[in-house]
């Protein structure tokens, strides 16, 4: 719509400017159409005639007045008018909203759906925890932001990919097979001292009595080194099952699953560093190896491997962001946690130095979740193992409470997460709120068929009927969907989508206590009915963007 518009008023300024009403000139890219805040400056609105004065010597205000009536002809719009120094604002025809009822039955669950992404190739990685231990309510933030972002970019015409980054390799790998092997000793009766620095939750110790019962005492008095791949390679395969499974009943679904061990072995990383080095953009220092970072940006040099030859986690991470761009992505969205802020100028110099964009790049950061229950904020620490792990929310609550609740602000912010809130069935409770919407307008149905009222072709349902200024809001935001699905795509912002249903559903609650759906007049009964299985449909269509379902009863 907002496309449409421009066009009508381009073409208008055109055909004025044919007429000498206008000089000739090339309209500039910069005008835009909006969406008023204020409901009394219309549906729409255009800085169209702010944007031309300088470009044709004339007061904006005037512009508008001559472009006014004949933007009035246009079908399109009930009125246009002049507003403020020369603004223009369209108040579209009520025929327009009605019509638009049709498209949407007509779209069914391919509606919202569109072109603005061109096809372009985006790759969407996020969760990647290190695979030493469950996942976190954290990481279930991530991964409803991440999982539900692939949506929307998929419904706005991206060629998407999502993908989780196995970090295998490193200091965090020997640490998780000490603790097993630690706990394993313990599991027989030995007397150890467990190091604060190794894995503290109880998983740790289900994995080490699971080997203990497996293969008895065999490792029990050799030395820790003989065996640690062993320990290593069984701790990583339980654990990632555990969190295959857990993404898996959350809905999330990734489309690759990249182990970091494979760029070394592959002698990407080594092979990056050289052809860096022969470039003089790596450098010695110390007998360390540093990266020229602070010449594309970052705040100092960094080091890529260490006097004692070790790599840092950096030095995998360039060659990780060098595959991506190499396997022809044309656009990466890197989902982190919030205390990686710092880690963003170092990457993107990496790329740069690479020569590749380093604006094809763009980093979510994901906040910290308060976990609340009985009012009580609960304590969370991944290392001494009392945190809550994403399986206790998704048992607790349930997945569809969990997404809904984890995209309902921008997943920069922090969220409180009221566990008592989300298992209510109450209008306090947003996803409730939403999902009983649609299962009221479900129940509109059931009714209509127990009451023999026949649901008529929407060719043959009077829209006209559809005047009362409740439904007109309802209609006008039924249209917007689309458009908040391709900003919500463009932000990257996923918690668009669950403001806009919450909004619709509030009309819809309104509408449904003040007004009956299947009354005594017939032709108002069907208008009423194709507006339900409408605004059924929009809601359906959101809820499956954010991963969660759409219940028809409740």
């Amino acid at each position: 719509m907002r496309r449409r518009i421009k066009e009508i008023v381009e073409d208008v300024y055109l055909k004025l400017a044919a007429q000498g009403n206008f000089p000739r000139t090339e309209i500039p890219e910069d005008h835009i159409i909006s969406v008023p805040k204020q409901e009394q400056h219309g549906d729409y609105a255009s800085n169209f005639c702010l944007v031309m004065a300088s470009h044709l010597k004339m007061a904006p205000r005037k512009i508008a007045e001559k472009l006014q009536p004949e933007l009035e002809q246009e079908g399109l719009f009930e009125r246009v008018e002049v507003a403020g120094p020369g603004f223009l604002n369209f108040f579209l025809s009520a025929d327009f909203w009605q019509d638009n009822l049709l498209e949407i039955r007509k779209k069914g669950h391919e509606y919202g759906r569109s072109n603005s992404g061109k096809g372009k190739k985006v790759l969407v990685e996020f969760v990647s925890a290190n695979p030493t231990g469950p996942l976190h309510v954290g990481h279930g933030r991530g991964a409803a932001v991440g999982d539900s972002l692939c949506r929307v970019l998929k419904m706005a015409g991206y060629d998407v990919s999502s993908e989780y980054y196995i970090n295998d390799v490193g200091n965090q790998m020997q640490t998780l097979g000490k603790s097993v092997y630690l706990r394993y000793q313990e599991y027989f009766g030995r007397k150890i001292d467990f190091p604060r620095e190794c894995y503290q939750g109880d998983y740790i110790k289900d994995i080490a009595a699971r080997i203990a019962r497996e293969e008895g005492e065999k490792f029990l008095d050799s030395d820790i080194s003989s065996h640690m791949d062993f320990f290593i390679e069984r701790a990583v395969s339980e654990i990632f099952t555990g969190i295959k499974k857990d993404l898996e009943d959350f809905r999330v679904h990734f489309d690759s699953w990249f182990s970091e061990r494979t760029l070394h072995d592959s002698g990407l990383v080594e092979r990056t560093i050289e052809e860096l080095k022969d470039r003089g953009r790596i450098y010695e220092k110390d007998g360390a190896l540093w990266f020229r970072t602070s010449d594309f940006g970052d705040e100092k040099d960094r080091v890529v491997k260490r006097s004692n030859g070790v790599l840092t986690y950096f030095a995998a991470d360039i060659a990780y962001h060098r595959n991506k761009f190499e396997r022809g992505f044309e656009r990466l969205v890197d989902i982190w946690g919030a205390d990686h802020h710092g880690y963003i100028p170092r990457v993107k110099a990496a790329i740069a130095a690479m020569d590749f964009d380093p604006e094809a790049l763009d980093v979510l950061l994901v906040q910290l979740v308060n976990l609340i229950e009985g009012g009580e904020i609960k304590a969370m620490s991944t290392r001494a193992g009392e945190f809550i792990t994403l399986r206790e929310v998704i048992d607790d609550v349930g997945t569809d409470a969990a997404r809904f609740i984890f995209l309902t602000r921008r997943c920069d912010s922090h969220l409180d997460f009221d566990l008592d809130l989300a298992k209510s069935q109450s209008q306090e409770n947003p996803v409730y709120y939403v999902q009983y919407a649609h299962a009221r307008l479900a129940s509109v149905f059931r009714t209509a068929e127990e009451k023999g009222v026949a649901v008529r072709e929407p060719g043959e349902v009077d829209l006209s009927r559809l005047s009362d200024p409740e439904e007109m809001k309802i209609m006008k935001l039924l249209a917007f969907f689309p458009d908040t699905v391709s900003q919500s795509a463009r932000s990257l912002e996923p918690h668009r989508i669950s403001y806009y249903l919450t909004e619709l559903a509030g009309l819809l609650h309104k509408y449904y206590t003040t007004h009956r759906f299947i009354g005594d007049d017939p032709e108002i009964t069907q208008a009423r009915l194709l507006l339900a299985g409408v605004v059924k449909t929009v809601l359906k269509n959101g809820l499956n963007l954010l991963g969660v379902n759409a219940p028809d009863r409740m």
